[in-house]
């Protein structure tokens, strides 16, 4: 995420009830995507489940450097919820953030669980099938390089893997 990151991207994840992890789930999303609907949703169904969730703009206090919180967040869950929809791939943080949660989950595959949703976007465009994601990361090679740019391709081609579910705005769920 970019100083920006409140109107650029997002995370949230929820806490847990391990002494080894201190959330449950840890949604990363587009802000300007997701934030004021579905996110927002997720979040409070979350809480109301007695789920203690991380969001960056709830548990991001001021002063705090956000690129040294947010992977210890994603570290001390047990479960990544990665939120893909138009924009998540035009977002270097979101990129990191997805990163960062392969490399945990591939590192304690026990501990660590992927449940992806694909909101607006199908699991086409993540396995980088589409133009939407592809042209996304071209942009990405050409400030931060090819090797960064086949690090987040190698987490979006992991993830897309994954079984999740495929929202709608409109409001159907179907499992990919």
């Amino acid at each position: 995420m970019d100083s920006g990151k409140s109107s650029e991207a997002g995370s949230s994840g929820a806490g847990g009830a391990s002494s080894a992890t201190d959330y449950e789930v840890f949604l990363s999303f587009r802000g300007l995507d997701t934030r004021q609907g579905f996110t927002d949703f997720l979040y409070h169904d979350m809480l109301d489940a007695n789920i203690r969730v991380f969001l960056d703009k709830e548990e991001l206090h001021v002063g705090k450097e956000i690129a040294g919180e947010l992977p210890k967040a994603i570290e001390k869950s047990r479960i990544y919820v990665p939120i893909f929809s138009k924009g998540y791939a035009s977002s270097v943080w979101c990129l990191r953030e997805l990163a960062h949660m392969v490399e945990c989950w591939k590192s304690k595959p026990s501990e660590k669980e992927i449940m992806p949703i694909f909101y607006d976007v199908g699991s086409d465009d993540v396995k980088l099938k589409s133009p939407l994601y592809v042209g996304a990361l071209g942009e990405h090679e050409k400030k931060y390089g090819r090797e960064r740019r086949e690090k987040w391709e190698d987490a979006l081609q992991s993830v897309s893997r994954i079984r999740g579910w495929e929202l709608k705005s409109q409001g159907y769920v179907c499992f990919h």
